[in-house]
């Protein structure tokens, strides 16, 4: 089975443009957020990552603008688990095309705010999810 991978869509709200109603740029870090969570609630491993996966790298490259109204699909897929980091590879989409993609690297971390080893079932499920 490929790596775990979820496509979500939603329109493009007032409060996420600036005054020309086209996105503001912090808008994609929410959607590929939104993702993500829907990702690991679909996955059963929400409760071991959120709250415990800090962003480490974040990469961007916009290709035209989302104005305000336009339906956006995000698409998040898992590119890597290394031993306490997960990459993630995403795609939004609108009715006119690509308006981003990237990456984004996230690290386990526990309480103390130190890595920790991705547990095997996490592992699994990110490794071996499927488009859920």
């Amino acid at each position: 089975m490929p790596p775990a991978s979820v496509e979500i869509t939603r329109p493009l709200e007032w409060m996420d443009t600036d005054a020309a109603g086209i996105w503001h740029y912090s808008t994609t870090i929410r959607f590929i957020e939104h993702a993500e969570l829907e990702l690991h609630r679909r996955l059963d491993i929400v409760e071991v990552t959120f709250g415990n996966t800090p962003r480490a790298r974040l990469e961007i490259d916009f290709r035209t603008s989302v104005r305000f109204g336009d339906d956006v699909t995000t698409t998040l897929a898992v590119a890597a688990v290394g031993r306490t980091s997960i990459t993630y590879a995403f795609t939004l989409q609108t009715p006119r095309g690509l308006a981003a993609e990237g990456r984004v690297v996230t690290v386990l971390v526990g309480g103390d705010a130190r890595p920790l080893e991705v547990p095997e079932h996490v592992r699994k499920a990110l490794l071996e999810g499927g488009t859920v």
